[in-house]
C-alpha cells in the first residue's frame, strides 16, 4: 500500500483541527528515533516518508523515499511514491519514469491513480493519457 492509499482507509473518524498535525509530527518523531538505531529500516522510512509528504516537506519526503528505492529497487510502491514527490515538485520527466516504473512493476490501483492528489500535476500533462494508454489500452479497468 502506498502511503497515499492509507489516507483511504474507511471507517476512520473526523479529525479535529491540530490533531492531524500533531500526529504527523509524532509519526515523523518516531520514525525519526528508530531510524536512529536503524538507518535501513524500512517501515520506520515508509512511515518517516508518509510524513512527510503529509506535511508538505516534499524535498524530505523524495529523500527517504530515495533511500527506501536503494534498500527494495522493485517495490512498485516506492516507485510510485517517487512519481508523487516529483510531479509535487514539478520534475515531470522524472515522475513520468517512475510511474512508468511502477506499472512494469506491477503498480495497479487505477482509481488513485486518477484521484491521488500529488499526482495532479502528472495528471494535467498529455503524457499522462499516453501513459495510460499503453498501460491498459482501451481496456482500463
Amino acid at each position: 500500500m502506498s502511503r497515499r492509499q492509507s489516507r483511504r482507509r474507511k471507517g476512520k473518524p473526523p479529525v479535529r483541527p491540530g490533531e492531524d498535525r500533531a500526529l504527523t509530527e509524532f509519526q515523523i518523531g518516531l520514525a525519526n528515533a528508530v531510524l536512529q538505531t536503524n538507518r535501513d529500516h524500512a517501515e520506520a522510512l515508509r512511515v518517516l516518508s508518509h510524513g512527510f509528504a503529509h506535511a508538505e516537506r516534499h524535498e524530505d519526503a523524495l529523500r527517504v523515499d530515495l533511500q527506501l528505492l536503494e534498500l527494495n529497487p522493485k517495490d512498485p510502491f516506492t516507485h510510485y511514491n517517487l512519481a508523487c514527490d516529483y510531479s509535487t515538485l514539478e520534475q515531470l520527466d522524472r515522475a513520468f519514469e517512475m510511474l512508468d516504473k511502477a506499472f512494469r512493476l506491477g503498480y495497479r490501483d487505477y482509481r488513485h491513480l486518477l484521484e491521488d492528489r500529488c499526482l495532479r500535476n502528472v495528471r494535467r500533462d498529455p503524457r499522462f493519457r499516453k501513459l495510460l494508454d499503453r498501460r491498459w489500452g482501451k481496456r482500463r479497468p
